[in-house]
C-alpha cells in the first residue's frame, strides 16, 4: 500500500501531504524532535535551545548510521 498525499487520511481533511521518510531512523529522529518541542512546549526549554537540540540530535542519529561520510 502506499502513501497518498491528495488524500493523506481515511476521512476528509483540509490539507494534502505526508510525513514519512523511507530509512530505518526516521522514528529515532522523530522521537528525539518530539521531546525536544515537548521541552519547549512546557516550558523547560526556549524554542531556540529546543531547535539546536533537535537538530544535534538527528544530526547525531545520521551520523551514527553513516549518513554522513
Amino acid at each position: 500500500m502506499q502513501a497518498d498525499p491528495n488524500r493523506p487520511t481515511q476521512y476528509a481533511v483540509p490539507y494534502k501531504g505526508i510525513q514519512y521518510v523511507a530509512i530505518p531512523e526516521f522514528q529515532a529522529v522523530g522521537t528525539r524532535v518530539g521531546q525536544e518541542m515537548a521541552k519547549f512546549l512546557t516550558g523547560q526549554i526556549t524554542l531556540d535551545d529546543a531547535l539546536f537540540r533537535a537538530n544535534a540530535a538527528t544530526t547525531e542519529i545520521m551520523n551514527a548510521a553513516g549518513y554522513y561520510k
